[in-house]
């Protein structure tokens, strides 16, 4: 398919808008404690509603069991002040909507994003943004259809997108302490970035990644390309040890000693070519009430 598979109606090119980005909340009975967060998943919900943004794109592992019904449920149930305002919303599929079992975590996915209309790997325009979501359960490495796909959108982007942003659950760039305990990236995630990199400096638009998995918050710049990792939705914990050279985000609070837990979401700010990004974190998961503050800020602006 040459163009986009879905676009968000009545947004000028370049008109102003917000957007959220965050994943790995893994809804899921909020009796289990130990492979996610309620409390602090159901805050970070609630704070995106707060936020108004336009249209909220998730990095996948939104459920916990994607083959449970029950869990989707959940989602629905906790979601609903986002249906309240109106949000767009725009996932990617995890390891975690499989779990269970491939054909129901599947047709639960469907059945819960029918705004997708059945698309397991897909894109939207939105104004001057264009998204392009990327299936982990399907092949994307050289001579697949995902591949081809993406390939052919990498080469028929619109004219008027400034900014094009990749969701993918599988990190494409991952700090030193993933690639050392976790082997991450994958070589396959690995090859796909070398697309995106071969790509990013024959296009007129700005390439931004938005991966999950790791249950924390990562940034890089590599080749024109900005990565972030948002994975804090309330997922268990991964705590980030160590940051390496590459990794872009330094914990600003020099009397806290890791592990540090980065619960968090991030917003987007679009003005016509510019654009800021905000990391929100919880300040302290254990508190009561919890509150949220900023830990990052970045400027991203149309090449």
């Amino acid at each position: 398919m040459i163009g986009p598979s879905l676009t968000v109606p009545g947004i000028a090119p370049g008109e102003a808008m917000k957007l959220v980005a965050y994943g790995d909340s893994r809804f899921t009975d909020t009796g289990n404690v130990s492979d996610t967060n309620p409390k602090v998943r159901q805050f970070l919900v609630n704070q995106v509603a707060a936020e108004k943004p336009l249209a909220v794109f998730l990095t996948g592992d939104t459920p916990f069991v994607g083959a449970d019904a029950a869990d989707w449920k959940v989602f629905q149930q906790e979601t609903e002040v986002w249906r309240d305002e109106h949000l767009y919303v725009f996932p990617t599929t995890g390891n975690h909507e499989v779990k269970g079992g491939y054909e129901a975590g599947i047709a639960n996915y469907r059945a819960n994003f029918p705004q997708l209309k059945g698309y397991l790997y897909y894109s939207a325009q939105i104004g001057n943004v264009y998204l392009i979501s990327l299936d982990t359960t399907q092949r994307n490495d050289a001579g697949s259809p995902q591949r081809a796909w993406l390939e052919s959108q990498l080469d028929h982007l619109p004219a008027d997108v400034d900014f094009v942003f990749f969701l993918d659950h599988m990190p494409l760039m991952a700090d030193v302490q993933s690639q050392i305990a976790a082997s991450l990236p994958t070589s396959n995630e690995i090859a796909l970035r070398g697309v995106l990199e071969a790509a990013a400096p024959k296009s007129h638009a700005k390439f931004v990644v938005i991966n999950g998995h790791i249950h924390n918050y990562e940034r890089f710049e590599r080749n024109g390309i900005t990565y972030l990792i948002s994975g804090g939705g309330a997922a268990q914990a991964y705590p980030v040890l160590v940051r390496g050279d590459e990794d872009l985000y330094r914990d600003p609070d020099p009397k806290k000693l890791p592990p540090i837990i980065n619960y968090h979401y991030l917003v987007i700010q679009l003005e016509g070519k510019h654009a800021e990004v905000k990391m929100y974190r919880v300040a302290d998961p254990k508190a009561d009430p919890l509150t949220i503050e900023v830990r990052d800020t970045f400027l991203m602006d149309k090449k």
